[in-house]
């Protein structure tokens, strides 16, 4: 096939190291891996890693930045997306568009119905929600309104959690067949033969994700400051940056962990194997929510990487962890420091316990989240799963 995957927003840069760029990566190489001709439309793509090699890069042309008015430039660099999709189209006939769901997206859903173009539009969040909540939206009626348009136009709407469908729905405009509530993955093969690097004289707690507040990171410092009162040898492995790494640091300080914790930074997708084999447990301390929509893609690759896993009990977590016939991870009850250290004691007092978690979810990864599984089945919903028109 002839793919045009799309992506409009400029703060998810394709080829970046942020959880949605490595979302978009996935999407992109299990495009390739099935032979298909895979074009991507992008503001700001970045360095293209060696892997990605084989995508047409199309680089929206970001215009001047107009003060007051960042909504409207946005939308502009939306529209670009037209001629782009023209181009690309009149070389030979795109058999597919594929975009990820920005705020202000609407053009690539209306040209593909416009064109006969077989589309899927990928929701991962109620952004108009987001936006408002955690930044500024100044017209949340045009807001909600490309929303609407966006999910109407598309052939299928793949939304990665079932809050994130449910909003979709009330949006009214998307044909109620045409919306499916489908996971993200992982890719299991670059966590298939980790190379174990965990200091057997410590124990240490992971996490990876961008540092914001949602992700409760404070929650999982002041569980290792308790810990860390009886037994000096715990260590806690931050992988990942954002605007709460700061003050994070000034917790550690504050606690008299600086010695036990360490904030690596921003990683590149194909270093975070290593990251994850120095951690003994891994964990996704969400705090309350009354609205989580997420799914995590860090806990997919906790469970791809043979980690036993430990997140909060919020949201579709526990069905995540504890939906199958054995349980793939320990939850505690979010926002509870003191719960998250008892269930990180009762884990490392049994290691039995950790290598069975471990195994369970390597092998629900590979059975079940795989990318090439979760690309398939969404592709199954616009009647091209089995198509390939190349050699890999």
């Amino acid at each position: 096939m002839r793919v045009v995957y799309v992506c409009t927003d400029q703060g998810v840069p394709a080829f970046g190291r942020k959880g949605a760029s490595v979302h978009v990566q996935a999407i992109l190489t299990q495009l390739l891996d099935r032979g298909d001709d895979v074009h991507l439309v992008n503001p700001r793509p970045g360095s293209r890693p060696a892997g990605l090699s084989r995508v047409h890069v199309h680089e929206i042309a970001v215009g001047a930045r107009r003060d007051g008015e960042p909504e409207r430039a946005a939308q502009d660099l939306d529209r670009r997306v037209a001629s782009i999709l023209d181009d690309i189209h009149s070389q030979a006939p795109v058999d597919l568009v594929y975009e990820r769901y920005a705020l202000w997206g609407r053009t690539t859903t209306s040209w593909a119905r416009a064109h006969g173009v077989a589309s899927v539009l990928e929701v991962n969040s109620p952004l108009p929600d987001e936006q408002a909540r955690h930044r500024v939206l100044v017209d949340r009626a045009a807001a909600d309104a490309v929303a609407r348009d966006a999910t109407a136009r598309a052939d299928a709407v793949v939304c990665v959690s079932s809050p994130v469908a449910h909003w979709v729905r009330a949006l009214g405009t998307a044909a109620p067949d045409s919306i499916h509530v489908i996971p993200n993955g992982v890719d299991t093969r670059r966590f298939a033969s980790l190379d174990v690097r965990r200091d057997p004289a410590t124990f240490t707690l992971g996490f990876v994700g961008t540092l914001k507040p949602w992700h409760g990171v404070a929650d999982l410092v002041r569980a290792l400051a308790l810990l860390h009162r009886h037994d000096t040898t715990y260590r806690l492995l931050v992988v990942g940056d954002g605007p709460e790494r700061g003050s994070l640091e000034t917790l550690v300080d504050h606690l008299g962990l600086r010695g036990a914790a360490e904030f690596s930074g921003s990683a590149d997708p194909v270093d975070v194997p290593a990251l994850l084999a120095r951690m003994d447990v891994a964990v996704a301390p969400y705090p309350p929510s009354e609205d989580f929509y997420f799914s995590p893609l860090k806990i997919n690759e906790y469970f791809a990487a043979g980690l036993p896993v430990i997140t909060s009990d919020v949201g579709n977590l526990p069905a995540l962890l504890t939906g199958g016939a054995h349980p793939l991870g320990l939850l505690y009850p979010a926002g509870s420091a003191d719960g998250l250290a008892r269930v990180v004691s009762q884990l490392r007092d049994d290691p039995v316990a950790r290598a069975d978690l471990g195994g369970r979810g390597r092998r629900a990864a590979v059975e079940q989240h795989d990318w090439k599984r979760v690309v398939d089945r969404i592709l199954d919903l616009v009647g091209v799963a089995g198509v390939t028109t190349q050699a890999s």
